[in-house]
């Protein structure tokens, strides 16, 4: 079921080893084991750029694992393909399901935003100004979300908020 890594660095290398022992001791049922393998395959397709391999995997892991946790985790994967291929309504939809399951994930609030903010500035740009607000107040309304779960990270978010007068600190 495991696929072998090509990827050649340290890091991988150290991880692809970590995961396998992780799933030959982990203290799980056979069905939980194979949810994280799938989600393993899935991690392995994405980080080689093999996206429909990976949703594949991330599907199949969606339909056995059960921890919701894990289960958040795989969702905000699925978005983060979907937004890097430019699906940016299915990209949210995915993170939504991710943030309804676990709402202090700051990642996928952080991602949420980015899609929000780049949507404003694509209307500001169209001059569609209504539109355009709407969106950057979005984007406002999660980094505001992330900043406050998360304030030493998301810097850039901070420095927007605070350069647009969109927060009060």
């Amino acid at each position: 079921m495991r696929k072998a890594r090509t990827n050649n660095n340290f890091i991988d290398k150290t991880f692809t080893i970590i995961a396998d022992v992780i799933l030959r001791v982990f203290p799980a049922s056979q069905q939980e084991k194979k949810a994280f393998s799938y989600y393993l395959n899935g991690l392995s397709a994405q980080d080689e750029g093999e996206y429909a391999e990976a949703l594949n995997n991330y599907y199949q892991a969606l339909q056995i694992e059960e921890d919701l946790y894990d289960r958040s985790i795989i969702l905000y994967n699925i978005g983060l393909i979907y937004s890097k291929n430019g699906d940016y309504l299915k990209a949210l939809k995915y993170y939504y399901f991710s943030i309804f399951i676990n709402p202090r994930f700051t990642s996928a609030l952080n991602n949420i935003a980015v899609i929000y903010h780049y949507q404003g500035i694509k209307a500001n740009e169209k001059q569609c100004y209504l539109l355009a607000e709407s969106l950057l107040q979005k984007a406002t309304f999660y980094w505001i979300k992330v900043v406050k779960l998360d304030p030493n990270s998301y810097i850039e978010a901070w420095n927007w908020l605070k350069t647009t007068r969109r927060i009060k600190i």
